[in-house]
């Protein structure tokens, strides 16, 4: 089947009313557990409901109704407009896109190490070749069980990339399967036929500003950065678009939701490797996590070349 293109008008017209509901029901969803935690003492000091492991309520309404609220969010717009289950973007479809799942799961985590190497170029006196960070980490689970790992520091952040990079798809495939069963596989479709690129930006938009009510009560960037509370959030804005593209080709080439599950569940596992390889305090709007403009632009410029990219952002 040869490649469409919305700028080739073969496109469905654009359903604003499902739009519109389903963005109500995202952001209202979503938006009322942030209120909750708010109200609640926010992430910091949010109520602990079970005390070893450390759970409290925030944590349980993010994992639970915040990063779910998309996935819902498009069961009840399909329940509501009487739209049916076809066109899920469930299906696997390895044969064509088994490619994707591959970049899927490693992609993310190469763009997260490189974006590491730049930032630590920019700034070498913060780069820690002893990782004392994560050798007081290990002491501390020594003096606490008794053992003491038969390893180096330097040994066991290298063992945290291979299995950062290997489960971590696997290991929070549930918790990320929630926005990506809303923004990829419901809006991304529904917006489509504004063209892939235009679509794609507008998601990461959206996408973004979801998140800004955790980004407010310390998510991501903490309080104490230049132009807090505003520049986190507008900053973020890059770190979504940018992700949002890269997803959302992968699943555009794919056919399935799949390859952006495991891209999710992939960044999300290795974003924050980088502070265990670093002294001092982080500028977490710079890096060395992809969610800043240093550590994140190997992944801006792969976006900004898919962006301008027609044949990669073509519908097969």
């Amino acid at each position: 089947m040869g490649a469409i293109t919305a700028e080739e008008g073969t496109l469905p017209r654009l359903q604003t009313r499902r739009l519109v509901i389903f963005l109500a029901f995202a952001f209202g969803i979503a938006w009322a557990a942030g209120l909750v935690i708010y109200l609640t003492g926010g992430l910091v000091n949010s109520p602990v409901l079970i005390q070893s492991p450390h759970i409290t309520l925030a944590v349980v309404l993010l994992a639970t109704v915040y990063m779910w609220a998309p996935a819902l969010s498009h069961i009840l717009t399909r329940l509501l407009t009487r739209e049916g289950a076809h066109d899920l973007y469930l299906r696997p479809k390895l044969k064509r896109g088994w490619l994707f799942w591959l970049a899927g799961w490693f992609l993310p985590g190469i763009l997260t190490l490189l974006g590491m190497l730049v930032y630590f170029v920019f700034f070498p006196a913060q780069f820690d070749p002893n990782f004392t960070t994560l050798q007081q980490i290990l002491n501390r689970a020594a003096s606490t069980t008794g053992r003491t790992l038969p390893i180096t520091s330097q040994t066991y952040f290298l063992v945290q990339i291979v299995q950062a990079m290997v489960l971590s798809p696997i290991l929070n495939l549930l918790a990320v399967f929630g926005e990506e069963f809303g923004w990829r596989a419901y809006l991304q479709p529904k917006l489509m036929p504004l063209g892939a690129p235009k679509a794609l930006v507008i998601i990461g938009l959206i996408w973004g500003v979801w998140h800004w009510p955790v980004i407010a009560m310390g998510y991501e960037y903490g309080f104490n950065y230049w132009g807090a509370p505003f520049v986190g959030p507008v900053l973020f804005l890059v770190f979504t678009v940018s992700i949002a593209i890269l997803f959302g080709w992968m699943v555009l080439r794919a056919g399935s939701v799949w390859p952006s599950v495991i891209a999710h569940g992939a960044i999300n596992g290795i974003a924050a490797i980088g502070l265990y390889a670093m002294t001092g305090k982080p500028n977490l709007l710079l890096g060395p996590a992809p969610i800043g403009l240093l550590g994140g632009l190997p992944l801006i410029l792969l976006a900004v070349f898919l962006l301008l990219n027609r044949k990669a952002l073509a519908v097969s």
